[in-house]
């Protein structure tokens, strides 16, 4: 990682200055209250890995709060903490959650937050941009401020990955760093959508409307990929999947043709060195006729 912040060298009486700005410039403004009577020490070290900001974190007892005045000068995003050290309470849209370590939790830095850390913490975020995430923002709020186990679901998946991520970001290529950036986007958002009270399928249609969605999501390169193809699978008529999709806002074929295209997008978005022939990219993603 390429910003390194650490009040080991600031005299004791601009230290507290020196964290706030630090926090802001590593993550999103906020105000900084210690919690603690002597010189507040702390360190962060951050950088970038693709379109996600990351970033490790250790530093004395304090309460942290982001206001709207604070949301204004911003750019909107997703921030998931993940406590490696000490505890933390996140306070958010009227919830709140203590957190411990290998313990996950989510907070929108579009909105108010207070995160208040009673003792000596470490912890590791990843900031999501919210514009690369699909997912509304009614559903947003229902997993801010929220328990999230790693022991169990889809927490047990990317509390880990997310923790590596934040360690190793300056281990990896820009091609893998912006490929797993990817990844953890889509992992967040398959997170949200198990959490949110209107994302889990409790019924059987709905529970087969996601199975298609992730049939179709994992065959993007077939080029045969089709409604009648995705229909075979799953053993029902292509009439019947049609009227599957009638309360999607969306047809099957359309559904297939705007995820290839996204794909192709977000390859070519990444650039490098040798940027890849779009031919290729496009027969990669199946994307033969699109």
């Amino acid at each position: 990682m390429d910003l390194v912040l650490s009040t080991d060298t600031v005299p004791d009486h601009e230290k507290l200055a020196y964290w706030r700005d630090a926090v802001g410039r590593a993550l999103v403004p906020v105000s900084v209250v210690p919690r603690g009577a002597g010189p507040l020490h702390g360190r962060i070290t951050g950088g970038r890995l693709g379109r996600l900001r990351v970033a490790a974190v250790e530093s004395d007892a304090q309460r942290i709060s982001r206001t709207p005045a604070h949301i204004g000068g911003s750019d909107s995003c997703v921030a998931v903490h993940v406590q490696t050290a000490g505890r933390a309470t996140l306070l958010q849209d009227g919830r709140h959650v203590t957190a411990g370590p290998g313990d996950m939790v989510v907070y929108d830095t579009a909105r108010p937050y207070t995160l208040d850390f009673p003792e000596r913490f470490a912890g590791r975020v990843v900031q999501l941009p919210r514009r690369a995430l699909d997912v509304p923002d009614e559903h947003l709020r229902d997993i801010t401020a929220t328990p999230i186990t790693a022991t169990a679901g889809l927490g047990a998946i990317l509390t880990p990955f997310l923790a590596t991520l934040v360690g190793e970001a300056h281990s990896y290529p820009p091609a893998v760093a912006g490929r797993l950036a990817s990844s953890a986007v889509d992992l967040f958002a398959t997170l949200v959508a198990e959490r949110s009270r209107v994302g889990i399928a409790d019924t059987a249609r709905e529970q087969l409307v996601l199975r298609i969605r992730d049939h179709i999501d994992r065959h993007l390169g077939n080029p045969d990929l089709a409604p009648e193809t995705v229909a075979g699978a799953h053993h029902i008529s292509v009439r019947y999947l049609h009227r599957l999709f009638e309360d999607e806002g969306i047809t099957v074929a359309r559904l297939i043709q705007r995820r290839r295209l996204q794909e192709c997008a977000r390859e070519l978005a990444r650039g490098g060195s040798v940027a890849p022939a779009v031919s290729a990219i496009a027969q990669r993603w199946g994307c033969l006729r699109c």
